[in-house]
């Protein structure tokens, strides 16, 4: 039987790069997070765009984007019924039409018509590790362009949380140019509540150097877990983490190193949930914001 080849996401890398004891109490300890409003509330505007454009583009209007809006958040609960244990009202509702509302500032979605919503993507790098994430939306243009599109609701300090996003849509520019040769024409980000679009446009020079930086990452984890040694690593990102109790840099005790599951098994098993599911747990609940 061939072994699966460990897989790293783009939320998993910037975990590690962020705090490697993080990356290993959610991806090797797999210690369950309660999912937070803000989270909530960036998957269900995520979900509402991705039903917007089953509507007819003269259909795609913010009257019917808020009619959405209680529909899909009724589908969430369903889906992930943890969700249920968050104290919303219907103020929550009109918060995530407020945030329509700033889409529809941005752009106009009857003049679009995406290829792609909500995509599973993947590559391997180096017949060693497999890279993988989904993709709010891809757009191709007539001569075959293409653009990477990813809403953002916000939820951490605004220069902390551009660096992860630009980190993780060049990991799917990289993903795309490997599985279809093409090198994404423009990397979007929609700033929802601020009204804000951000454009980059990365090259073939600059993905080869960032499939570099992603082995590394990945044999940097390797290390880490073959030590038993992942250090917290302290910013101001620590103010949103939910595992203080369990950081010694907060005078706490991470659990014992769960021996008996390898890295590569913990791993699997969590992505593999990630497909599955259709983003609705933890990971893309964090890719959301």
């Amino acid at each position: 039987m061939t072994t699966p080849l460990p897989t790293l996401s783009p939320s998993r890398a910037a975990d590690f790069k962020t705090c490697p004891l993080l990356y290993r109490l959610r991806s090797i300890d797999r210690l369950p997070e309660q999912p937070t409003v803000d989270q909530a509330r960036g998957t269900l505007v995520h979900a509402v765009l991705e039903r917007l454009f089953d509507l007819p583009a003269s259909s795609r209007t913010l009257a019917e984007a808020a009619l959405l809006v209680r529909p899909a958040w009724e589908a969430l609960l369903t889906e992930a019924p943890e969700l249920a244990t968050l104290a919303v009202d219907d103020g929550f509702l009109d918060e995530a039409t407020q945030l329509l509302q700033g889409y529809f500032t941005v752009e106009d979605p009857t003049r679009l018509e995406p290829a792609e919503r909500e995509t599973l993507i993947e590559a391997t790098l180096d017949d060693e590790l497999l890279i993988r994430g989904y993709v709010d939306r891809l757009d191709v243009s007539p001569a075959g362009d293409l653009r990477v599109v990813d809403y953002k609701t916000g939820g951490a300090p605004r220069e902390a949380f551009e660096a992860r996003a630009l980190f993780q849509l060049k990991f799917y520019a990289l993903v795309l140019w490997r599985t279809r040769g093409i090198v994404p024409r423009v990397l979007r980000l929609v700033y929802l509540k601020d009204r804000e679009v951000c454009d980059y446009t990365p090259d073939s020079e600059e993905l080869e150097r960032f499939e570099k930086t992603l082995i590394a990452l990945w044999r940097a984890i390797e290390q880490a877990a073959q030590a038993r040694d992942f250090r917290p690593k302290q910013s101001r990102l620590c103010n949103w983490c939910s595992h203080q109790a369990l950081c010694p840099a907060f005078g706490g005790t991470p659990p014992p190193f769960p021996e008996e599951a390898a890295i590569t098994t913990a791993i699997d098993a969590r992505t593999a949930r990630l497909a599955a599911q259709r983003g609705v747990d933890g990971e893309r609940l964090a890719d959301a914001l």
